[in-house]
């Protein structure tokens, strides 16, 4: 059998309620939900598979039908998720027109939170719930046999004009036992990031699941579960990468530092071996102190991300970040004062936010000095509690992302939270926010100054130009 698995192209994604600059310079990332299926394929079948990563490659829809074609695949998988939608029915149309009899299946988070609407979309043949690896594999091999398709969960698919749905597939609770991402299978040398001081890059998952419950975040309905790798699988995964050329790493885990011991000891493993390689996390301002963060400077940890969102007590408290701006000021300064960089996430424009908020929160992240914010409008998620809690209280109309999956359309846009402003007013705010931000006389000068190479000048350039003619 031969599998396709495609990473669709971006050329219709919803940029939500923010300018394209946000999106436009983030550089390319690695498919990891795709890469882990195809591992796992490779691992466990005789099943030829491969991965066409049409972003990274650059391949638009002029070119995509003949390489389809070329290929001849059995079964192609598709990464879905609401923003890229669009893009993924012109992918399912794309091949069932070069390639009427190769099945379809979509995975992501997309099809796990409207699974009805989307198994009804033309061309659609299976939905793979969830984790899908071992789903998937499953699916493939029994393919032909739905009577045995039935009793495997995490499946979704159609008989005679019925929907049925074989339930989530339990979660696996032993990450280390599944293969690396097949990145073999991808163009490693083209993955990079604005952020990012050296090239290659890769993104990792040492964990999965969440166990917080963010309001705006969709992690606890696709599952909240926190399991974790090892640690020497997580350095073994590294070191795997480094023999691939692969040169920084993005952990993508939506907060490594949960289980402080394991923070610790993937530590000690990179200095025990001796990696050459710069890393960056994503982590809570509560759950990390001087001690840890000597630890990972030590390990040549480069950058922590930390979700900030607001600078208004209020705000955190409705968004139910369980942090306060005070800890936020001290965790940035501890962290700088370890050596490492910080990228700051904000919001505006969230329920009961007036201007008064919004601009407390402008200057606060101008207070904090991170090297990087990260200013988005407040976009209401679906699945997520404010989400519900808006249509309930009236403040969303409709449910837009239901009828969206339902009935795609391109050129759609998500409404913004529109309690006590415009969309335009909004995006005036986050115009002076940007400005106010990356304009400022003493950050250009710190940034020129830390600058390593011409090609990361190049990158900062860029994205500075386009700051500077920002419109709303």
């Amino acid at each position: 059998m031969k599998i396709l698995l495609i990473n669709p192209p971006s050329e219709n994604e919803l940029l939500g309620n923010n300018p394209s600059i946000i999106e436009e310079e983030r550089g390319y990332n690695p498919p990891l939900g795709i890469l882990y299926i195809a591992g796992y394929l490779e691992r466990h079948t005789d099943f030829h598979v491969e991965v066409l990563d049409t972003q990274a490659e650059e391949i638009g829809y002029d070119r995509l039908g003949s390489i389809i074609r070329s290929k001849l695949p059995d079964v192609v998988g598709i990464t879905t998720m609401t923003f890229t939608l669009i893009d993924v029915i012109k992918v399912v149309d794309l091949v069932k027109s070069v390639c009427p009899h190769t099945r379809v299946v979509l995975g992501g988070p997309h099809v796990h939170i409207y699974p009805e609407e989307t198994i009804t979309l033309p061309g659609v043949d299976f939905l793979v719930l969830g984790e899908g690896e071992i789903s998937f594999k499953e699916l493939a091999e029994n393919i032909d046999n739905k009577t045995r398709l039935k009793s495997i969960p995490g499946l979704v698919f159609q008989e005679n004009g019925r929907v049925i749905n074989t339930g989530s597939r339990p979660l696996n609770d032993d990450l280390d036992s599944l293969p690396f991402p097949a990145r073999h299978l991808t163009p490693i040398q083209k993955y990079r990031s604005l952020m990012a001081k050296r090239t290659p890059i890769t993104t990792m998952f040492t964990s999965r699941g969440c166990p917080y419950r963010c309001t705006f975040c969709d992690r606890p309905h696709l599952g909240k579960s926190f399991r974790a790798r090892s640690a020497l699988n997580v350095v073994d995964e590294m070191e795997a990468c480094v023999k691939l050329g692969i040169r920084e790493f993005l952990i993508y885990d939506d907060t490594f530092t949960i289980d402080r011991q394991r923070v610790i000891d993937v530590c000690n493993e990179i200095t025990r071996r001796r990696l050459n390689i710069g890393w960056d996390i994503r982590a809570r301002v509560n759950n990390i102190d001087r001690e840890l963060l000597k630890k990972l400077k030590e390990a040549n940890c480069e950058r922590i991300h930390y979700g900030v969102e607001s600078g208004n007590p209020e705000i955190l408290r409705i968004l139910n970040k369980g942090i306060t701006v005070d800890r936020v000021r001290t965790t940035f300064k501890e962290t700088k004062d370890a050596g490492i960089s910080v990228l700051a996430y904000f919001m505006i424009g969230c329920p009961k936010e007036t201007r008064k908020e919004i601009m407390e929160t402008i200057t606060f992240a101008r207070e904090l000095k991170p090297d990087f914010a990260h200013i988005t409008i407040f976009t209401p998620f679906p699945a997520t509690e404010i989400y519900k809690t808006g249509l309930k209280d009236g403040i969303i109309k409709y449910d837009f992302w239901k009828e969206f999956a339902r009935n795609p359309k391109k050129g759609f846009q998500p409404p913004c939270w529109q309690e006590h402003f415009t969309r335009e007013e909004i995006q005036e705010l986050l115009v002076y926010a940007y400005k106010s931000f990356y304009t400022r006389p003493s950050y250009i000068l710190k940034r020129l100054t830390h600058i390593r190479s011409p090609g990361e000048f190049i990158r900062m350039a860029r994205a500075g130009l386009k700051v500077f003619g920002m419109r709303s």
